[in-house]
């Protein structure tokens, strides 16, 4: 692999976040926290789902490109959300971005991100065949490859959310995130002030409790209504490696917790998420997320829904 295409593979750390969120300050927006009381608990919603994007994704990205400023393309592989990213990252840096998707990306993800600018490419049905068709890509053309979660950059513009949710919501004593590949949850672990982090899992996309249970990152099965967002097959190195020194607390949550979550989300408080985002939510009312007053992140609101009948 050239120096071009190569991943930032070094683990980042809290002073790397700290870095990432003055560098994408004036691009990313600071998203609002929502304090609120379900069942009679106390609870407080980091909106994530405001972002730029609809997604967190967006910060990542940028601080990526920002970082490589004599880089001016960028390839990457998405389900949807991280593509979404990396293409509005490039278009607000001048930059030229080629972006990889499944072809069975939701059009709520499709349509957006070929509203970018970005040139897209469908290939295969899963993430794990149209990443490995970008890296070619990359590796032939001698272009950047930005992978959506398994990059040092990556991981530390994702912690900015738990930055903020520190700076805005200090109470909160806990902080729980839905866990793909695990960017976002190793990030907000670096960036939340020693506060407890939950990762939140479909039991069918498992990344998370697999890499613990194993000592290192495995590929497992996909097969979840959040696997769009969530469907990494393996979790990253990167993040492992962070979580392997400052460990989370594992939760899984079935697919009828996601729908139920997620349609309780629109229902109590008018917030329409995908179902990834619902996740922590899902976790949460299960019981699942310790701590007296928790924040959850609700990480993207990018696809077609309507609530359960």
């Amino acid at each position: 692999m050239s120096p071009e295409t190569a991943p930032t593979t070094l683990a980042p750390t809290a002073t790397d976040v700290r870095a990432a969120a003055e560098h994408i300050a004036p691009y990313a927006r600071r998203t609002p926290v929502m304090h609120t009381e379900i069942d009679g608990r106390p609870l407080t919603l980091k909106l994530e789902h405001l972002q730029l994007t609809g997604a967190f994704k967006l910060r990542g990205a940028l601080n990526a490109l920002i970082a490589e400023p004599d880089t001016d393309q960028v390839i990457t592989a998405s389900g949807g959300n991280h593509g979404l990213g990396v293409a509005t990252a490039a278009r607000l840096l001048g930059k030229h971005a080629t972006v990889y998707v499944p072809e069975t990306v939701p059009e709520a993800k499709a349509g957006p991100l070929a509203a970018t600018g970005a040139e897209i490419v469908r290939v295969g049905e899963h993430y794990a065949v149209a990443a490995e068709a970008a890296r070619t890509h990359a590796e032939r053309d001698h272009v950047r490859y930005l992978h959506a979660f398994d990059d040092a950059l990556v991981v530390a513009g994702q912690g900015t959310i738990g930055l903020e949710v520190a700076a805005d919501a200090p109470e909160c004593d806990t902080v729980a995130v839905a866990v793909g590949g695990g960017g976002l949850a190793a990030g907000v672990r670096l960036g939340a002030g020693g506060r407890r982090v939950v990762g939140a899992e479909p039991r069918g996309c498992r990344s998370l409790h697999a890499a613990l249970e194993a000592g290192h990152p495995v590929t497992t099965p996909v097969d979840s209504v959040a696997s769009s967002a969530l469907g990494a097959a393996t979790l990253g190195q990167v993040p492992f490696e962070v979580l392997r020194t400052h460990p989370i607390t594992p939760a899984l949550v079935s697919d009828d917790e996601i729908i139920q979550a997620r349609d309780r989300l629109w229902s109590e408080l008018r917030i329409a998420t995908e179902p990834a985002a619902a996740v922590p939510f899902a976790a949460w009312l299960a019981g699942r997320v310790p701590g007296h007053n928790p924040c959850l992140v609700i990480c993207g609101a990018n696809a077609d829904w309507r609530p359960a009948d």
